[in-house]
């Protein structure tokens, strides 16, 4: 479930201090295992009650979505990861069929840790789901834009930390 994505200095030096504190993955220039690749973002659904009052639907109308591993695990897995691209989303009330389309087209360096937690430092805009009591926003489909960084605990909760921008609900788009 990873969404995505000019950065102002506070997130700068979060993101070169996270960068440069493991050792680097060098991104093969010829499209080797690190180089940039694809990230597609899949369509979903969500019951009405999980995000919005409604069920909704999320499909990708450009997604051109790619990321980079810049650093991994002994074990191989990602420990830090850059994505970034266009991406557009169309979200609909599938009850109604209202839609809007949603520019989601930001950028990130996610942070992997060995206990299920991360960490993203984003520039949005960028499309996060919040469940019921589960992140320091409500409930919805949020919009985020600006600077931010998400932390998302080994149960999923979601703590949003803005250093400045706008947060808007999509559901109140399509209700």
């Amino acid at each position: 479930m990873r969404r995505m994505f000019s950065l102002g200095s506070v997130l700068v030096a979060g993101v070169l201090a996270a960068t440069m504190s493991a050792t680097p993955v060098v991104a093969a220039g010829n499209g080797g295992r690190h180089g940039w690749v694809p990230a597609p973002q899949p369509s979903f659904d969500q019951p009405a009650g999980a995000r919005c009052d409604f069920p909704i639907h999320l499909e990708s109308v450009v997604d051109e979505v790619r990321k980079l591993v810049l650093a991994e695990f002994p074990d191989g897995s990602p420990r830090r990861e850059m994505y970034q691209g266009a991406l557009l989303v169309r979200v609909t009330n599938t009850a109604t069929g209202a839609s809007t389309l949603v520019d989601a087209g930001g950028m990130a360096m996610v942070e992997y840790a060995l206990d299920g937690s991360m960490t993203w430092y984003v520039t949005g805009p960028v499309l996060f789901g919040f469940g019921e009591n589960a992140g320091t926003l409500p409930r919805g489909e949020w919009l985020i834009d600006g600077q931010f960084i998400v932390k998302f605990s080994p149960s999923n909760f979601k703590t949003l930390t803005m250093v400045h921008g706008t947060t808007h609900n999509v559901c109140t788009d399509l209700d």
